[in-house]
């Protein structure tokens, strides 16, 4: 299985507007509902007002890979256009199965 952890830098004040957007045009409900998700799932910081947390679970990297080509990802890519200034991934693989 590979693990994702992905925070996003936000603009200062962009964070909820990026975190409607996504939710609104159901970018997390179609990660979610993909063929070889195991979760995913966006968290707000309590340290930083401008940072998203997104957790990522996929069965192995082609389900990631495929997840990337899909339009619900381009979408989110375009949102973060003006609102995303930087995001850190950690990979993690693991044995196990979700």
């Amino acid at each position: 299985m590979l693990v994702l952890n992905v925070t996003f830098k936000c603009e200062p004040g962009k964070r909820e507007e990026l975190r409607e957007l996504i939710r609104k045009q159901g970018i997390d409900v179609a990660s979610r509902n993909e063929e070889g998700n195991f979760k995913y799932a966006f968290y707000m910081s309590t340290e930083d007002p401008d940072d998203i947390f997104l957790v990522e679970f996929w069965k192995d990297v082609d389900a990631w890979q495929h997840h990337r080509t899909l339009p619900h990802y381009m979408q989110l890519e375009e949102l973060k256009k003006g609102r995303v200034k930087g995001a850190e991934i950690k990979k993690y693989f693991t044995d196990e199965e979700a």
